[in-house]
C-alpha cells in the first residue's frame, strides 16, 4: 500500500486525535500503594504515534483537550517543544488532565496500570472541536479505539473526523487498542470498534483483540473478516512472532526482532503503528512498512517509558541494518 505523493502539501502529513495523559512511573518494584518514588512522563496512544512520527522526520497535527492544570501545562509545553503541530489543542478550565500510575515490572512482565482519567478534559472533546479542523492537505488520519471509548461526545467527534477524512481523501489508520475498563459492555465495544474498522483503510489489531472482535481464530480469518467488510489492509500484531498482513492483493508474515531483554511492553503497539505509517509515507511496500513497525516496537520494549526511547530515522535505519541484515524474513506458518 503506497500513498500518491504527486501533490505537494504545506499541511502536516498526519493528523490524529485522542487523550494525552501524565504518567507517574514507579521507580521501585512492588505494589503501587507502597511506592514512594515516581518518574513523571507523558503518555497517550495517539500522542505516542505523533511523537514517534516527528522523530522519524514526518509532520503531524494533534487534536485534543487539556485541563488548565499543572499536568496539562506540562504536556502542552512538551508538545510545543516537539515538531507536532499544536494549533488544535484546546485548554479546558472546567475539567482536569488525565493521569495514570504505572508499576515497575520484573522480568519483562506487563506493568500494573491504574488510571485517573474519568471525566478528564480530553473526554470532553466534541464535534465542535473537529468542525474547526481543516483536513485538506493531510495524507493520513490515525485513530484508536481508546478515543471512541472515552465518552459519547468523543465517539461522535471521532466519527466526524472519519467523515471529514473521507471527504478529503485521507488514508485512515485504525488501531483497535481495546481498553475494556472504558466500555460499558462487550457488545457495545465490538459494535463500535468494528464499525470504525469497516470505515478504515488500515486496521491494526493485536491477535487477541482480533479474535475477540471478530470471533475468528487465525490471522487470515481475522484479516478476511475486515477486508470483506471494507478495510483495504489488515495488519495483525502477534507479539514476538512479528506481524501478519493482508490486502486484497497480497499477504504474508514478517518476523519480529529477536529481543534478549524485555523491559516494558507498554507503548509497543503505538511504536508499531508509527513505524508502519512512516514506511507508508516514505513510499515503502506493505512488507517493508510492517518490518519498520516491528523494528520500532522492538526498540520500545527494551526501554522504560512509552515514548522516551523512540528513535530518529537514522537510528532506526541503523537498528534495522544491524538486526535484520537487510533481509525481509517472511514465514509461511501463519496459523499461530
Amino acid at each position: 500500500m503506497q500513498l500518491d505523493n504527486k501533490e505537494v502539501s504545506l499541511s502536516p502529513e498526519v493528523i490524529t486525535l485522542g487523550e494525552p495523559m501524565a504518567v507517574l512511573i514507579a521507580q521501585e518494584t512492588g505494589e503501587l500503594k507502597n511506592v514512594s518514588h515516581f518518574l513523571r512522563g507523558i503518555a497517550g496512544a495517539e500522542l505516542n504515534v505523533a511523537i514517534s512520527l516527528t522523530r522519524l522526520g514526518h509532520s503531524c497535527s494533534y487534536i485534543t483537550r487539556l485541563g488548565k492544570d499543572p499536568f496539562g501545562e506540562y504536556i502542552y509545553d512538551y508538545i510545543r517543544s516537539t515538531k507536532i503541530d499544536h494549533k488544535y489543542i484546546y485548554f479546558d478550565k472546567e475539567y482536569n488532565t488525565g493521569l495514570y500510575l504505572k508499576s515497575k515490572p520484573l522480568n519483562g512482565e506487563d506493568p500494573i496500570i491504574y488510571y485517573y482519567r474519568k471525566n478528564s478534559a480530553a473526554s470532553h472533546l466534541a464535534t465542535k472541536d473537529i468542525e474547526k479542523v481543516d483536513f485538506k492537505g493531510y495524507k493520513i488520519l490515525h485513530i484508536t479505539g481508546i478515543t471512541a471509548a472515552l465518552s459519547k461526545n468523543c465517539k461522535d467527534a471521532l466519527y466526524l473526523a472519519i467523515e471529514k477524512a473521507r471527504k478529503n481523501n485521507l488514508l485512515i489508520s485504525f488501531d483497535t487498542n481495546i481498553r475494556r475498563a472504558l466500555w460499558k459492555n462487550e457488545k457495545e465495544m465490538k459494535k463500535v470498534l468494528n464499525k470504525i474498522a469497516f470505515e478504515s483503510d488500515i486496521v491494526l489489531p493485536g491477535i487477541g483483540e482480533g479474535r475477540e472482535l471478530t470471533g475468528k481464530n487465525t490471522p487470515e480469518q481475522i484479516a478476511d473478516y475486515y477486508i470483506q467488510n471494507g478495510s483495504k489492509a489488515v495488519i495483525i500484531k502477534i507479539g514476538k512472532s512479528g506481524a501478519y498482513y493482508k490486502t486484497k492483493e497480497e499477504s504474508g508474515q514478517v518476523d519480529g526482532f529477536k529481543i534478549e531483554n524485555i523491559v516494558d511492553t507498554v507503548g509497543a503497539g503505538d511504536g508499531f503503528a508509527s513505524g508502519l505509517l512512516s514506511g507508508i509515507l516514505d513510499g515503502k511496500s506493505i512488507k517493508d512498512s510492517v518490518k519498520t513497525g516491528n523494528a520500532v516496537a522492538s526498540i520500545i520494549i527494551q526501554h522504560k517509558g512509552d515514548n522516551a526511547p523512540l528513535p530518529t530515522k537514522e537510528e532506526l535505519d541503523q537498528y534495522i541494518f544491524e538486526n535484520y541484515s537487510k533481509k525481509i524474513l517472511v514465514s509461511k506458518n501463519y496459523n499461530r
